[in-house]
């Protein structure tokens, strides 16, 4: 079962808080339990410090409660819980605090190394009953020689005690901690998602029929503010893409529906009545040019709707120079019959990266369309030159042109500003939306410039190679 993002939200927060108090709370016990041993062993070496200034270290007999009276009266609670041992350089103890009976303290090696270098020594170690003890040796020395050694000892177990408790209070703590940090995530991760729930109500409410509701803003300029802005304007693209499609269709219905009803009409009118093999000769040769009008627009439509999806192009090294001087041989008897001239000025050599055959359909669709739209007498050019590390393959005409504000929507399918002469000419409006898929499927552009009654140039602009 999926979890949802809030409860996700607080497991996460709840995990990282755990590992963060159990990382403190073992730093905060290690800190704990290394200031309290600190203090104890300040109060050993304060305690054996005034046993060895006090001079009871001579004889190394037993004594009575003289000297621990003598003590307290001195150090006062800092001698509570403490005793203390005195022992000779070969490490046979003498003179002792009365309450360890005959319990000895031990003497480790590295205590005796230490003091036959004049250093003291604070180590932990087990009474013969096993009790823990934190244990103080400080050398005695007179004329540089070691006389004698001072031992003092504390329990541990007030300490071990108090650490004890510090743990079962972080045990109740922690989980404590916790538990509210949960519901309080909780509450937060619900609070700071309560916008993210309305939008998910507003978009079920959004469909293909009526994508005019947008997401609310809260005006708080949050992430959350950016997510709806984000999302309202990719409402806005899809809501011009389905205008779009639907237009899309429409056009393309229309333009399948004219040849389409002039050739139901023409076979209608000649199966009304017996006809001679010529006059079905004539049907048959006028139904041929409206098949090969749907033909040709099925083509066009195939082709526009490959080139509206995202596809790898062919990469190889194409050479514009010698592709123009293709495209011109190609719309020479075109132009030619239309009594005008196709022209190839400049040709600076340019290498791109692409499909050779898409770029020479997309500049001879150029070449097509602007000889369509130039008078007799009129005159097509075609030019390549390099310019800010691109190049560029100019046609300019000397055609009908058309007002600037026209200029990018000639771009848009089945778009014609003057559709009875595109009619006339056999345009269905795709030539110009196929030229800039193209270039636009080879990281390109393709932008044109117009002057009604003196021509227009449509510019391609390609990466070099």
């Amino acid at each position: 079962m999926a979890l949802s993002i809030r409860t996700r939200l607080t497991l996460w927060y709840t995990g990282i808080l755990l590992s963060i108090l159990v990382v403190i709370s073992g730093l905060s016990y290690s800190l704990l339990r290394s200031r309290l041993i600190q203090d104890l062993d300040a109060s050993l070496l304060a305690v054996g410090q005034v046993v060895r200034d006090t001079g009871w270290s001579g004889s190394g007999a037993a004594v009575g409660g003289r000297p621990e009276s003598a003590l307290r009266e001195i150090l006062g609670p800092e001698f509570y819980d403490k005793f203390f041992q005195l022992v000779d350089p070969e490490g046979r103890p003498g003179t002792r605090s009365p309450h360890l009976r005959e319990e000895t303290l031990p003497l480790s090696a590295q205590a005796r190394s230490n003091a036959a270098r004049g250093a003291p020594t604070v180590e932990t170690v087990r009474l013969a009953t096993g009790e823990p003890v934190r244990l103080l040796t400080l050398p005695i020395t007179r004329d540089g020689q070691l006389v004698q050694l001072v031992q003092v000892g504390i329990p541990l177990h007030r300490a071990q005690r108090t650490l004890g408790r510090y743990v079962e209070t972080l045990l109740v703590l922690i989980p404590l901690g916790l538990a509210l940090a949960a519901l309080g995530g909780g509450m937060i991760a619900r609070a700071a998602l309560r916008p993210v729930d309305a939008m998910s109500r507003t978009a079920r409410r959004i469909s293909g029929e009526d994508l005019h509701a947008r997401l609310s803003l809260r005006g708080t300029g949050d992430e959350l503010d950016h997510l709806a802005e984000t999302l309202n304007a990719m409402l806005t693209r899809l809501g011009e893409a389905f205008v779009q499609m639907r237009r899309f269709t429409a056009d393309a219905a229309h333009e399948l529906r004219t040849p389409l009803t002039a050739l139901k009409g023409t076979i209608e009118v000649a199966l009304r009545a017996e006809r001679s093999g010529e006059e079905y000769r004539r049907v048959l040769a006028s139904s041929l040019d409206d098949v090969e009008r749907l033909v040709r627009l099925a083509e066009d439509l195939l082709l526009l709707s490959r080139l509206s999806v995202p596809a790898q192009v062919s990469r190889e090294r194409v050479e514009l120079a010698p592709l123009l001087t293709e495209v011109a041989d190609l719309a020479a008897p075109v132009a030619d019959a239309r009594g005008v001239t196709v022209v190839l000025k400049e040709r600076t050599p340019a290498v791109v990266t692409g499909d050779a055959v898409a770029l020479r359909r997309a500049v001879l669709k150029l070449v097509e369309n602007a000889v369509k739209y130039t008078p007799r007498g009129g005159r097509v050019e075609l030019a390549l030159r390099l310019a800010d590390g691109r190049a560029e393959v100019l046609v300019t005409d000397t055609g009908i042109g058309m007002d600037p504000a026209d200029v990018e929507r000639i771009f848009e399918p089945f778009v014609r500003l003057d559709a009875a002469r595109a009619r006339d000419t056999g345009g269905a409006g795709l030539g110009l939306p196929i030229a800039r898929s193209i270039v636009a499927t080879h990281g390109g552009t393709l932008a044109a410039e117009s002057v009604p009654s003196a021509g227009s140039t449509f510019t391609i602009r390609l990466p070099i190679a």
